[in-house]
């Protein structure tokens, strides 16, 4: 498996509204539907840092399972076959360090819940593949455009300190 993290997949000057996190042991990644942005999130944190940080993933909405979505996840050797799209009342955990939304509609979600405890909310916006048209190889591309894009945020704001498996 090529490794996702490494430079040629970008850097931190790309993103520079992206800091290194501090201590960070949970992560919910939320977006709309739960199926493609918030999901891949999800995926990519528990390859690289099995048993290390806590992670989940939610939708305003939750939708349906996206076959493109799981078609540029294995061409990394991730499977989201088993990923079941859930909202934020199915959430099994009730603290995160840090939700991390990919939509306004769960960033206001977040910020709601989050009103009166101490966890940290962020925005990332990424481009939402919702009523996506064109080719099927069309649509594959703006896909892995999306999975990398999260990939450069992710490698910014956990930057490899030696300890993650990548």
């Amino acid at each position: 498996m090529t490794n996702p993290y490494e430079n040629g997949a970008g850097s931190q000057d790309e993103n520079p509204e992206i800091h290194p996190a501090g201590n960070i042991s949970s992560i919910l990644f939320a977006c709309n539907i739960n199926a493609v942005r918030s999901a891949m999130a999800e995926a990519l944190i528990k390859h690289r840092f099995p048993g290390q940080i806590f992670t989940d993933s939610c939708g305003v909405a939750p939708g349906d399972q996206d076959g493109f979505a799981i078609a540029v996840m294995q061409e990394l050797d991730l499977d989201l076959t088993q990923h079941q799209p859930k909202g934020f009342a199915d959430l099994d955990c009730e603290f995160y360090d840090v939700i991390i939304s990919f939509s306004p509609e769960a960033h206001a979600q977040a910020q709601e819940l989050t009103r009166n405890i101490d966890c940290e909310t962020l925005y990332w916006p990424v481009d939402n593949l919702a009523g996506l048209q064109g080719s099927r190889e069309e649509r594959l591309r703006a896909y892995r455009a999306v999975r990398d894009d999260i990939i450069e945020k992710l490698a910014a704001y956990l930057p490899d300190n030696g300890n993650a498996d990548t």
